[in-house]
């Protein structure tokens, strides 16, 4: 079997699954989601290999399905790379406000099933079922009735670990996609891990890997038999005590229903380095919009806007401003960060990245209403929320800011800073 046939056969199916008892944690994962939610419209590029990114010079992979993977290619590899490993890809671009739709509903359908949902991205999550067996069955019938509704009313496929602690499922949903399921009994954790590679274990990136390779250490199942004093003289004593835990299948941590956000925020590399103020204003003014939609969508407010500019040479700094009253309006977030950008002194040197960035966040109805500087606050505020409806119904971009409407328009000059 070719490698490009072992990447597509699916995952461990159910019948009979493996005894699930004290299996109680499911961490299901959504198969190449970007790319899935763009086939749902492009149907005839199944079956290829499709990549989701920017396709500028320093475009970077956000997706790629399985078709692709089977070259080499993968998330946050540069497109350039991509393009060389997969000649024939067919190259997408991101379209978050559907990946977003879509994401909503999936966590629906969660939440549907136990209201102790842990989201870890738009396309992830940890579930804790413990309380739904009387209503749903055993853990495996509960997973599997999560996979055929994300099926069926959303046409895309996700893969499922269940086992008894949150790594051990996580690192079971990763071996049976795409669209598989995989029970770890809780008997059977050891006989599981220990065969496989220590990257395996959460923590361990390639410095760690390297030097675990460098002790002989090559499986979870050596590492396993290490005495834990060598470990934490080795990697350190929270590093060693860590992976000493983790190789015995011991996990403590619960499922978190929700975390609340401490930041929103969104930043843009340039397919080439920048220095007209005109572009970066405009930029700065796309950045706001997004992190104010955002903002909105979750019901929080900020206090303080910071920005971030990237020169051409690779150093960063970073501006903040706190405001008097919390803000969700892309108006007072843009106005900021334009202010921030032009006190930054950086006005005619070349940008690589500006990102835009609101902070201390609280819920948005708690908070006083913050007015957009010198307009009315009627006005402003009742527009973006309009914007807000219309993209919920046709996609984020069906109206913005005329200052944004001309710069993909081609024509390249408009006002000084690009107000909306």
């Amino acid at each position: 079997m070719s490698r490009k046939q072992q990447l597509h056969r699916p995952g461990p199916q159910p019948g009979p699954p493996a005894d699930d008892t004290g299996c109680h944690i499911l961490h299901v994962d959504m198969d190449a989601f970007f790319v899935s939610v763009e086939l749902l419209e492009r149907p005839e590029l199944r079956g290829r290999p499709v990549v989701v990114g920017g396709a500028g010079p320093r475009g970077v992979v956000s997706a790629a399905s399985y078709e692709a993977r089977s070259f080499g290619v993968h998330s946050a590899m540069p497109m350039t790379r991509a393009r060389r490993l997969c000649p024939r890809a067919v190259v997408l671009p991101a379209s978050h406000g559907k990946y977003s739709r879509v994401s909503a509903a999936v966590f629906e359908i969660f939440r549907s099933v136990t209201p102790l949902v842990e989201g870890l991205s738009l396309d992830e999550a940890f579930l804790d079922v413990a309380g739904a067996g009387r209503r749903l069955g055993r853990p495996a019938a509960i997973a599997q009735r999560v996979r055929e509704q994300v099926r069926d009313q959303q046409g895309i496929t996700c893969s499922v670990g269940v086992a008894s602690t949150k790594f051990i499922a996580k690192l079971a949903s990763t071996r049976c996609k795409p669209d598989g399921m995989l029970v770890v009994p809780a008997d059977g954790v050891v006989d599981f891990l220990h065969p496989l590679p220590v990257a395996s274990l959460w923590g361990v990136g390639e410095r760690t890997e390297q030097t675990l390779t460098r002790l002989g250490l090559r499986t979870v199942g050596q590492l396993a038999q290490v005495p834990l004093s060598a470990l934490q003289r080795e990697l350190g004593n929270a590093v060693g005590a860590h992976l000493h835990e983790l190789a015995w299948g011991r996990d403590p941590r619960e499922v978190v229903p929700h975390t609340p956000d401490k930041s929103i925020g969104a930043e843009e590399t340039f397919d080439t380095d920048v220095d007209d103020p005109e572009i970066i204003r405009r930029e700065l003014l796309r950045l706001a919009e997004r992190v104010g939609a955002r903002l909105r969508a979750s019901g929080n407010a900020g206090r303080t806007v910071s920005v971030k500019l990237r020169m051409a040479n690779f150093k960063t700094i970073t501006r903040a401003r706190t405001l008097a009253e919390p803000t969700d309006l892309a108006r007072v977030i843009y106005v900021t960060a334009r202010d921030l950008y032009e006190g930054a002194g950086l006005e005619r040197v070349r940008l690589r990245l500006v990102g835009v960035r609101v902070e201390n966040l609280g819920p948005a109805g708690a908070a006083p209403r913050q007015l957009a500087f010198d307009e009315p606050e009627r006005g402003w505020r009742e527009a973006e929320r309009a914007m807000d409806q219309v993209a919920h119904r046709f996609g984020r971009g069906a109206v913005r800011p005329a200052a944004l409407v001309r710069r993909e328009d081609g024509d390249g000059r408009d006002g000084r800073d690009g107000t909306p």
